[in-house]
């Protein structure tokens, strides 16, 4: 038994609208995913196209069931946040330890590290010869 019946078309369209939203960025990631080549390539376009396909999705659901049940409906806003929390964070560990990886085994397809700086020297420098006045 559904209730989408109920919805009025002020609020059917907008939650339409949303869910192609969030359905098509979800996809573009997912072409991303297919299309790029190397892993570090890849691990980019899911990551977006899961951040922002899913807020659009939860925007639609929030405004659906908000019309629907005619209360102010926030249950979505905790995953949400779980997702805008945990997705980049995903995304940096599983960047790092295939680099560790790579780098470990040496291969030709990870990215230089970066320069190291020069270290200045911790002795201070020479005072001029001159004796103070």
């Amino acid at each position: 038994m559904t209730h989408l019946a109920d919805l009025p078309v002020w609020a059917a369209i907008p939650v339409a609208l949303f869910l192609l939203l969030g359905a098509a960025l979800a996809l573009i990631g997912s072409i991303g995913f297919v299309r790029l080549r190397s892993f570090y390539e890849r691990v980019h376009a899911p990551t977006l196209g899961t951040s922002m396909g899913i807020g659009f999705v939860l925007l639609a659901s929030m405004l659906c069931f908000t019309v629907l049940q005619s209360r102010l409906v926030l249950h979505e806003i905790l995953i949400a946040v779980f997702m805008v929390v945990t997705t980049p964070i995903t995304l940096m560990l599983l960047a790092r330890a295939a680099l560790y990886r790579d780098r470990t085994e040496g291969s030709d397809d990870v990215p230089a590290p970066p320069p190291v700086p020069p270290v200045e020297s911790a002795v201070p420098p020479a005072p001029d010869s001159a004796p103070p006045v």
